[in-house]
């Protein structure tokens, strides 16, 4: 299951330009979809990211892989599947508290986000400062 960048880049830019063009319409009241059919097609990309990085993470348990190749990689796909886990929560309370289903306050749906991003900031300056020290 491997995907050239161009296939990446393209089924990116399908994905949210769907998505755009569902948000456009139901913000402008012509269509009056649930949240949850909103954001179908980000919730869509992203099981095909969890998808991809299990099959990969999958690959480390063949009898010929050397274990001491990728220990990094290893780390990074596993925050990966975190970031895109808390991006789906974050997703999914959102059209919860969209829908009126729940009373939370709006900054407590935004902290898997606040989560995610910390983390995307951590992962930054980490690799900027250890590529740097090399």
């Amino acid at each position: 299951m491997k995907m050239s960048l161009a296939q990446r880049v393209l089924l990116s830019w399908i994905f949210t330009l769907i998505f755009l063009i569902m948000l456009v319409l139901k913000l402008d009241s012509k269509i009056h979809w649930n949240w949850f059919l909103i954001f179908l097609p980000v919730w869509t990309f992203d099981a095909i990211l969890i998808l991809m990085l299990i099959v990969k993470m999958a690959g480390r348990c063949k009898p010929d892989f050397d274990p001491r190749d990728g220990d990094e990689s290893v780390k990074r796909r596993l925050w990966y599947l975190a970031a895109l886990l808390l991006k789906l929560a974050f997703c999914l309370t959102l059209c919860s508290r969209l829908e009126k289903h729940t009373d939370v306050l709006v900054s407590v749906v935004c902290v898997p986000l606040w989560l995610m991003l910390g983390g995307a900031l951590l992962e930054l300056g980490h690799s900027v400062f250890c590529y740097r020290r090399d």
